[in-house]
């Protein structure tokens, strides 16, 4: 892919990935978000939620965004060749943190996000799985100024050069394209989060917590379930322009839900109702 001159000059204008960060607020109406949830979670039994609805579209926009869906290496943007977004685990009640990874999210289903989900962050809590487990040896043995340069290389080994290193439970791009987590679920309505240097992803996305809002309906007030999500970017994959194409598809698809593609195997009821 030939890079635009206003990419290389991105790239060498900022540092990666703490330099250069756009930040983004998106407030959509959840009213048919919350509907279709509730109609996949009756037909189903999956616990299906917001934030899984979330990941699903970010990956759906990603899929739409090829300047977004990829990664730099020796100063140079290569596309993935698939859609992958990472999402945040809660261990030890909130005290730890582990990613779980789900692979061409663009091409699944809610539900079946959802069960990837599941299967992943039960891996991860019940400490089964070996990739976490192998990953955390080293950290928790060295000291703080002896882990900084080592996430540094491995950062760039996996995240740059697409390296595995089996020994130390690391992948090749093991955080994808985006990073997903809900400050929703600690009542929060909106929060920002700042680029983890080691992941190099140039996205990171926050989900809300739903709450009423007045909003104008044919310029009458009326209360319906509002979402905020926020986005971290990084400048050197992104201008306002491009940002404001991704916000279109994200509040198209959350605000109508119905339209997603769902395959016979997630859903085995009746087609949902129009919007």
């Amino acid at each position: 892919m030939k890079m635009t001159t206003r990419r290389k000059l991105a790239i060498a204008t900022w540092g990666a990935p703490d330099e250069g960060p756009i930040y983004g607020k998106l407030t959509v109406d959840a009213t048919e978000a919350l509907a279709y949830l509730a109609h996949v979670r009756a037909t189903t039994g999956e616990k299906v939620t917001i934030t899984h609805l979330v990941g699903k579209v970010v990956g759906n926009a990603l899929a739409q965004a090829p300047s977004l869906n990829g990664y730099l290496r020796f100063g140079t943007y290569v596309p993935h060749t698939s859609v992958n977004v990472t999402y945040l685990v809660a261990l030890e009640e909130g005290a730890d943190l582990a990613k779980a990874k789900v692979d061409n999210i663009d091409k699944m289903s809610v539900v079946e996000v959802a069960r990837d989900l599941r299967g992943r962050a039960e891996k991860l809590r019940a400490g089964k799985d070996v990739a976490f487990e192998k990953s955390k040896g080293p950290l928790q043995l060295l000291p703080t100024w002896l882990i900084r340069p080592m996430l540094k290389v491995t950062g760039w080994l996996t995240g740059s050069l697409g390296i595995s290193i089996p020994a130390f439970g690391l992948e090749a791009f093991p955080f994808g394209s985006c990073i997903v987590t809900s400050v929703g679920m600690f009542g929060l309505d909106e929060g920002f989060a700042p680029f983890t240097p080691f992941a190099r992803v140039p996205v990171l996305v926050l989900v809300g917590a739903v709450h009423d809002g007045v909003v104008a309906i044919d310029g009458v007030p009326t209360v319906r379930k509002r979402l905020t999500i926020t986005a971290t970017i990084d400048h050197r994959f992104l201008d306002g322009a491009q940002g404001g194409v991704l916000a279109r598809i994200l509040r198209e698809q959350l605000e109508d839900p119905w339209r997603l593609e769902v395959t016979p195997k997630a859903l085995t009821a009746s087609d949902p109702p129009a919007a």
